[in-house]
């Protein structure tokens, strides 16, 4: 893969200009900016620009800049998407976004990008394909370091409720429910994916870089979805911390329910989005 272009973050092999403009005109109508113009700023929560902080963005035409700290870290050009990871993770902006020259956009809110997703699921997909691209970048990084930087107490990762994954996926191909003793091993990262797992019951310490722990996972977690998605070796390995159920997704059935359900892509993009955050919030 092709190292991303830092200055112009969809700088990416995954990223297909074609894709985004279907599904942004399928959810959405271009509108003009003037030149000067912010559309949020950094750390913004909800402030009165003239887009709310939860909109992600296609930039139809004209020059956007990114700032952080007063400094302009990148230049978003025509054709790209800016302010995606905090659209879906609701977390604050990590820079602030504000008009080069005079632009036209299209901007999305939760329930346009809801519904673009059920119009147009390969959107997801391929944004889905972006991030890992990104956390495969964040774990090279990471694995430069001698040392993994992280809490003693790590908040418990919760994506799905555990009953309404079950139901998405019955009949889509996936297979019954498993079992795991505590202290087994379920998936061995640089193993070739072919399932993903959800959390049914008990808890499981997702590790990278042969023992640093990066997530936990209790009832209605995720993991092994980055493998299967692009059937390539796993970045991570899991482990049972206790007595576990879970519920194999295969790629057959993870494939349609990411076409049929937006909420389980909307969901599935948000613990990629919160990942990447966590990884990158380790470099030292």
């Amino acid at each position: 893969m092709a190292a991303a272009d830092k200055s112009k973050p969809w700088a990416n092999t995954h990223y297909t200009p074609a894709v985004a403009l279907e599904f942004f005109k399928a959810a959405g109508k271009p509108e003009k900016v003037p030149a000067g113009e912010a559309f949020f700023a950094e750390n913004d929560k909800a402030r009165p620009f003239l887009f709310m902080r939860d909109k992600m963005y296609l930039l139809l035409d004209g020059d956007v800049d990114l700032v952080a700290r007063k400094k302009v870290i990148g230049t978003i050009s025509k054709g790209q998407v800016f302010g995606e990871m905090a659209s879906i993770t609701h977390a604050p902006r990590s820079a602030s976004a504000v008009a080069k020259t005079a632009c036209r956009v299209i901007a999305l809110d939760d329930k346009q990008f809801r519904s673009g997703l059920q119009k147009k699921p390969a959107f997801a997909l391929m944004l889905m394909s972006i991030m890992i691209g990104r956390l495969r970048e964040t774990i090279a990084k990471l694995a430069e370091q001698t040392t993994l930087r992280g809490d003693a107490v790590m908040k418990e990762s919760v994506v799905f409720d555990p009953k309404r994954l079950a139901e998405l996926a019955e009949g889509l191909g996936s297979d019954e429910p498993v079992y795991f003793d505590r202290g087994r091993t379920i998936v061995q990262e640089g193993q070739t994916g072919l399932r993903m797992y959800a959390v049914l019951e008990g808890h499981v310490a997702v590790t990278i870089l042969g023992g640093g722990v990066v997530e936990r996972l209790g009832p209605g977690g995720v993991f092994g979805e980055l493998a299967l998605l692009e059937q390539t070796p796993r970045l991570a390995s899991a482990t049972a911390e206790t007595d576990c159920q879970l519920l194999p997704i295969n790629r057959t059935a993870f494939l349609l329910l990411v076409k049929t359900s937006p909420e389980f892509a909307e969901s599935l993009l948000g613990s990629l989005a919160e990942r990447l955050r966590t990884l990158t919030a380790k470099l030292k």
